[in-house]
Order: structure tokens, then C-alpha cells, then sequence
């Protein structure tokens, strides 16, 4: 009976999160267009923001009960699962469109704070690897600067070009039915996403496997199915922005708020595991970066070699 009720939570919870992906991406679309701001600035911001709080809820959550290998393995396997099945699986639908300034800027960005949450994770800490409080305090404070440099570079891109950016501010839905349709989408994908995890990581640890595997696979890839539901849908509604914008501004939100948040919150210690699976990180951030700056697209072939390379990796972590 256990068993039947974690399956009714994954099939509502999916339902959940289809609709609400889809309410959430129109109504950020129209946002945009409202604000008068660059479709791709919404998707690393206010998209990005509300697709990461599963994983805000998991990883602080874990940090206040001490579950460390759950608080980071969920991070590092959230960023995973977001570069190679959320951009590989929209680019199966349609060819994702990476802009200049997410090549110039974000995707970079992206690759450098990585490699900087590893150089803070092999930093010992009293012989034990770690990311301190003083370590949650710098990534905060990047946070900070990332936000008010993308809010600022999304007005002074929608000064200089605004021909590329709606305009027309009594077309379309009022800003207060935008707010209410980003609302209710960004319930239906929160709750989809936590009946979701629930119901999988449940039957994953009745199938015996460890915390560890579990934060890296199962709930890694559960409080990321709002950004492969949204980013799919916006593949599939032709707003590549968002899809692009989704992924980047997750993974950034991931490292420096999330896991900011939670090593603030008390010291997080881990194992040598979470250095390897970081350089993992690393490299596929890296690799994405290669494939876009080819073509300034994700081609579906790379979509396609982005998902075999996940699946690839999941198999290593359950046999390691």
C-alpha cells in the first residue's frame, strides 16, 4: 500500500508540474514584455528563482538536521542534471538559441563560480573537508552582485536595443494577471516537484540505497524536474531565452545562494566524493560551454550526447 501511494504521489505530482510549468513560462513571457526587459534576464532571475526553491527546501532543510551528503550531493547533482537533461532534452525539441552576452557572460560566470565552490570544498577545515560559514558568506555576497548585475545589464540591454524587446505595454494580459499566472504556475511546479521527490526518494531508499546516492540521483533529479518541465515547455513555445536563462541562472542560484544559505547556516562537511563529482561538474559545465560557443546553439545531436553522458554518470554513481 506504501509502495502504491509514493506512485499516486509521482503521477499528481507530474501532473502538477506540466500545468504549472506551463503557466509559469506564459506568464513570464508576458512579464518581460511588461517590464520591458529581455526575455533570457526573466529565465536567470525570476524563472530560475522560483524552479531552484525544491532544491533551497532540500539543501537548507538537510543543513539544519545535519544530513551534509544530502544538503551538497543534491547541488552538485541538481547543476548536473540541469546542464546535460534540461538543455540536452529542450534541445531535442528544437535547437536551443544561446545568446552573445549569456556566452560573453553567464555561461562563464557560470563555470567560474564552479570551479570556485571547488577550491572551497578541498580547502581543509580541522583535517575535514568542508564549506564554512565564512565560505557561505563570500558565495552570498556573489549572489548579490550576480542579481544586481543582471537586472542592470537586462535595463541597459532593453535601452540600447529596443527594437528586440516588446514594448507595447497595454497589449496582451495586465502586470497583475502576469504576477497571478507566475504565481499559480510556480505553486503547481513547488508542490508538483516536493510530491515528486517524495514519492521517489521513498521508493529509492526502500530499494536500499545510500543518503549519498539518493541526494546525487533521486532527489537531485526530483527538485529538478521544474527546471526540465519549464525549460521544455519554453523550448517547445519557442522561448529559447528562457530555456537557456532557466538552466544558467539555476545553477548559479544553486551554488551561491543555496548552498551559501545552508553552509552559513552551520559548517558542511563532506567526503572526497564531492570533489571528484565537482570536477564531474566542472567539465560538463565546460563541455556545454564548447558545444554552444561552436554553433551558439545546442544542437539536438548535443542534446543527445549531453542525456547519454547523464545516464552514463548515474550508472557510475550506483555502482561506485
Amino acid at each position: 500500500m506504501n509502495v502504491v501511494l509514493m506512485l499516486v504521489f509521482l503521477i499528481v505530482g507530474f501532473v502538477l508540474l506540466v500545468k504549472g510549468a506551463d503557466f509559469f513560462v506564459d506568464g513570464a513571457c508576458e512579464l518581460s514584455e511588461k517590464m520591458k526587459i529581455p526575455a533570457y534576464i526573466v529565465g536567470l532571475t525570476v524563472v530560475a528563482f522560483g524552479t531552484s526553491l525544491p532544491e533551497a527546501a532540500v539543501s537548507i532543510t538537510a543543513s539544519l538536521q545535519h544530513s551534509n551528503a544530502i544538503a551538497i550531493g543534491n547541488v552538485i547533482g541538481s547543476n548536473t542534471f540541469n546542464t546535460l537533461v534540461v538543455l540536452g532534452a529542450s534541445a531535442l525539441f528544437a535547437p536551443v538559441v544561446v545568446k552573445k552576452n549569456i556566452l560573453k557572460r553567464d555561461l562563464p560566470f557560470c563555470l567560474g563560480i564552479t570551479v570556485i565552490m571547488l577550491l572551497l570544498i578541498m580547502t581543509m577545515n580541522n583535517g575535514e573537508i568542508a564549506l564554512t560559514r565564512f565560505d557561505g558568506i563570500m558565495m552570498l555576497a556573489l549572489f548579490v552582485v550576480f542579481m544586481t548585475a543582471s537586472v542592470i545589464s537586462g535595463k541597459l540591454e532593453a535601452k540600447s536595443a529596443p527594437d528586440e524587446i516588446a514594448t507595447v505595454a497595454d497589449e496582451g494580459m495586465p502586470l497583475w494577471k502576469c504576477i497571478v499566472l507566475i504565481l499559480i504556475g510556480l505553486a503547481g511546479v513547488i508542490i508538483g516537484g516536493q510530491l515528486t521527490v517524495k514519492g521517489a526518494k521513498e521508493l529509492a531508499l526502500m530499494a536500499g540505497l545510500s543518503e549519498t546516492v539518493v541526494g546525487l540521483t533521486v532527489v537531485a533529479i526530483g527538485t529538478s524536474l521544474p527546471e526540465l518541465v519549464t525549460s521544455i515547455v519554453a523550448a517547445r513555445k519557442k522561448q529559447n531565452d528562457i530555456a537557456v536563462g532557466n538552466v544558467i541562472g539555476s545553477n548559479i542560484f544553486n551554488i551561491l545562494f543555496i548552498l551559501g544559505i545552508s553552509s552559513t547556516i552551520g559548517t558542511i562537511t563532506t567526503d572526497g566524493y564531492a570533489i571528484a563529482d565537482t570536477c564531474m561538474l566542472i567539465g560538463v559545465v565546460g563541455l556545454t560551454y564548447l558545444f554552444a560557443l561552436f554553433k551558439k546553439k545546442i544542437t539536438r545531436s548535443a542534446g543527445i550526447v549531453m542525456i547519454l553522458m547523464y545516464l552514463a554518470y548515474t550508472a557510475y554513481l550506483l555502482v561506485r
